[in-house]
């Protein structure tokens, strides 16, 4: 009976010593294998991955409700953390390494890992003169032309177009639209037909996508608006269904620690910590909008797919 509770005991600690943590993450796929194999690396834990798009993996959480798989999620769209928060889905967990993350990219519950600017990306061997406004999407010059993410898909996008509606610059968003904008897809469905000519330039390119490209060597520029434009924090949280959360919070830590903040930099994303360096514009070099007053998520998108149908 010892040598048999004995053997149960040292099976249950190889268990937890093994245990894995899933995280479902809306790109990029480079940062999660990073992230990843680092905190693999770092504490023997296995991490089990799901990437794909913010609306991918929003379908997947709601189809596995009434069984959830994910400990993690990581989400392009900061609504998701508020949204979560709102409906008591979030564990409360503030990581002792959040403390360099500005007030405002954090919630109880979430924490930004990274964040994204929206900008224009413009392809300078297209013929057209180089834009400096949204609404220069607008003009003759890009008829059929210009590209943008799906809102539905995008959840950067879909802060920009939440912005826009929110600013009451819906207008604006038709005059683009009736230029003959084409809307393709998620972030790389519009980014590509800008990198291989066939089109101009993108509205709310994702601007860390778009710096990648251009440190591949792809002719694109990335386009910031004076007039404003918004930023993308991207929220990490753990879900209160996780059943490992002690292996949940350790990855949050590993994520906001000065390693993992170096592994989303390497991607061109803004770190969400502010002692960390790096090459490339910040929150405090951008002008921003406001998005208060946005109607709801589902408001907005019926807007955007009844201007761009």
């Amino acid at each position: 009976m010892r040598r048999l509770t004995l053997a149960v005991l040292m099976g249950l600690m190889a268990t937890t010593a093994h245990a894995d943590v899933t995280v479902y993450s809306a790109g990029p796929k480079a940062l999660i294998k990073k992230l990843a194999d680092g905190f693999t690396k770092a504490t023997g834990t296995d991490v089990n991955v799901f990437q794909a798009t913010t609306g991918k993996v929003m379908a997947r959480l709601e189809a596995e409700a009434s069984n959830p798989v994910a400990d993690v999620v990581v989400s392009a769209s900061w609504g998701t953390a508020t949204d979560f928060a709102a409906r008591g889905l979030l564990l409360s967990y503030d990581s002792p390494n959040a403390k360099n993350v500005p007030d405002f990219l954090k919630i109880d519950g979430a924490v930004a890992q990274g964040v994204a600017g929206l900008a224009i990306a413009w392809n300078p061997t297209s013929g057209t003169p180089k834009p400096a406004e949204w609404t220069d999407l607008a003009k003759p010059e890009y008829k059929d032309l210009v590209t943008l993410p799906d809102a539905a898909a995008s959840g950067a996008t879909y802060t920009l177009i939440e912005a826009f509606v929110a600013n009451g610059r819906g207008d604006d968003l038709k005059a683009i639209a009736d230029n003959g904008a084409i809307v393709a897809g998620a972030n790389k469905a519009a980014l590509n037909p800008v990198l291989q000519g066939a089109k101009a330039a993108v509205f709310g390119a994702v601007d860390y996508i778009t710096m990648a490209a251009a440190a591949k060597g792809e002719t694109v520029e990335v386009i910031f608006p004076e007039s404003g434009t918004v930023v993308a924090p991207r929220p990490i949280m753990i879900l209160k269904s996780s059943q490992n959360q002690d292996d949940a919070k350790a990855f949050i830590d590993y994520v906001l620690s000065e390693e993992g903040q170096r592994h989303v930099a390497s991607v061109h994303l803004m770190p969400s910590r502010t002692d960390i360096e790096v090459d490339r514009p910040l929150i405090g070099d951008l002008k921003l909008l406001s998005n208060d007053g946005a109607p709801s998520r589902d408001e907005v998108l019926a807007q955007f797919a009844e201007t761009f149908k």
